[in-house]
């Protein structure tokens, strides 16, 4: 299979500072409320593994979505975002608004942890999908 190595960086890439902007500048104080974690919490945790960890796994997702977007032939940016949304939709949403229910979360805090991939998915998606160098 096709693989654009340089694409599924990029996306991962955006992906994690998408994250970083979303839990740091966008809903840092209000998902912190939600979650019931303190300034000094936040302070005290190891602040390089959680980095390190995030965008291992980003480019695990961006690397799947890539073979997903490669076998749907989804090769624009409105298709590959649609390859997204579609995954999110039919599988990360349902199954984390379960979890969410069972356990009589929030909705915000469901918003907030949630929406991050959808649009993650959306950005990544549009990425490989657009990204017409050829593959290795």
């Amino acid at each position: 299979m096709k693989t654009n190595y340089l694409a599924v960086v990029v996306a991962a890439i955006a992906y994690w500072v998408l994250g970083a902007v979303w839990y740091g500048a966008l809903f840092a104080k209000q998902w912190m409320a939600l979650e019931h974690m303190t300034e000094e919490q936040a302070k005290s945790m190891n602040r390089v593994l959680p980095y390190i960890i995030s965008f291992v796994l980003s480019i695990l997702i961006a690397y799947v979505l890539a073979q997903i977007i490669h076998w749907r032939n989804a090769n624009t940016a409105s298709l590959g975002a649609a390859v997204g949304v579609i995954l999110w939709v039919g599988i990360v949403g349902p199954i984390t608004f379960t979890t969410y229910m069972h356990e009589m979360r929030p909705k915000s805090l469901f918003a907030i942890n949630e929406f991050y991939p959808l649009a993650g998915l959306i950005l990544m998606g549009a990425i490989l999908g657009a990204w017409k160098k050829k593959a290795a």
